[in-house]
């Protein structure tokens, strides 16, 4: 594409990607972003709402994921009726709800693990052994079957 003294000049885009939890903005843009007064985010703040993170001068700089986290506690304030009492309530289950879904995760994948090894370890005797191998309780009845004895009294 020719510029202006008829030079041909090449553009090129760049896209820059950011690190959702990287503090980038100054509290007077994060409230924009947010919609909301500088002074709601200061307040938020002191609530423990929301822990931006502190330039070297110590300005507050917030990221992308404290703006959606702004967003989310404006939403449950002005379209839900929380108070902030509410919304820290709320915001403290969601996160023991995530960390129990990850921690029910890597249950799950520790399990995937030992049944992999269990099988692993099975084939390796069965190959050993050349003869089928039963897991303990394979054979008996569910529920179990309960038989009545009767003695003689002789």
């Amino acid at each position: 594409m020719p510029d202006q003294r008829g030079r041909r000049v090449e553009r090129s885009r760049v896209e820059v990607t950011v690190d959702e939890d990287r503090g980038v903005f100054m509290i007077s843009v994060a409230a924009e972003l947010a919609d909301m007064h500088p002074q709601t985010l200061r307040i938020y703040e002191a609530r423990g709402l929301i822990t931006p993170k502190r330039s070297p001068k110590n300005t507050r700089l917030y990221s992308q994921r404290d703006v959606e986290r702004l967003k989310r506690i404006q939403q449950m304030t002005n379209d839900e009726g929380l108070n902030l009492a509410g919304v820290e309530t709320v915001l403290e289950m969601e996160s023991r709800v995530e960390q129990m879904r990850a921690e029910l995760e890597a249950m799950r994948q520790r399990t995937r693990e030992l049944e992999t090894q269990l099988t692993e370890e099975m084939a390796r005797v069965h190959e050993r052994l050349h003869t089928e191998i039963v897991p303990y309780g394979a054979y008996e009845p569910d529920p179990p079957v309960e038989i009545p004895v009767r003695r003689s009294t002789d």
